[in-house]
């Protein structure tokens, strides 16, 4: 049996690192921006509208299917009114799994699924009193679920926007939001 086990580990060891990556030739020579597979952004609209930090690492697949890990922090303080009525998460971290249509090289139009842990605190419920009433914040983890859509479009040296919206439900806590929205206008950078 030990005879077995480093032929085999090394068989697969081979079959894993001999995959070459597809490459596009256009006019004799490769196309780099078709066949790079790792791409980092930033989110755009939630930095200077929230001042939010939404960074994003993205791995292609194949020229249809690519993975994501999406990183929110809110950096402001949550007490301003433009926060406050925009966000109720603190943190969140984002697994996506998108699949893009058509011939182009991962970019254009596609759809994702998403699977969303987020924190933070939200307004669970309105007490009344005699001076008027006040919402009771509670603090909140879950974990979500849901789909999406966007395009993406690629420059010949690399620079991209990605613009998706979606939309998913918080599965675990009473004390969280009962859907969570995505809206992405991330700019970045495919290498």
């Amino acid at each position: 049996m030990k005879k077995l086990i480093l032929p085999l580990f090394l068989f697969l060891s081979t079959l894993t690192f001999a995959q070459e990556k597809d490459t596009i030739i256009q006019n004799g020579t490769p196309d780099k921006r078709d066949t790079s597979q790792n791409e980092l952004s930033i989110g755009a609209l939630n930095l200077v509208a929230f001042g939010a930090i939404d960074l994003t690492y993205e791995r292609i697949i194949d020229q249809n299917s690519s993975w994501s890990i999406e990183a929110f922090i809110q950096a402001l303080d949550k007490d301003s009114e433009d926060v406050a009525d925009a966000f109720y998460k603190d943190f969140s971290l984002t697994g996506k799994y998108k699949y893009f249509f058509g011939d182009n090289y991962a970019r254009g139009f596609y759809v994702h699924g998403f699977g969303m842990l987020s924190s933070g605190e939200y307004e669970d419920s309105y007490i009344s009193g005699p001076d008027g009433g006040y919402y009771e914040n509670e603090n909140y983890t879950d974990f979500a679920l849901g789909f999406g859509v966007g395009g993406k479009f690629v420059s010949s040296g690399g620079f991209f926007l990605d613009l998706g919206a979606g939309i998913g439900r918080n599965l675990l806590s009473e004390d969280s939001p009962t859907i969570v929205g995505q809206f992405n206008v991330n700019i970045g950078f495919r290498f």
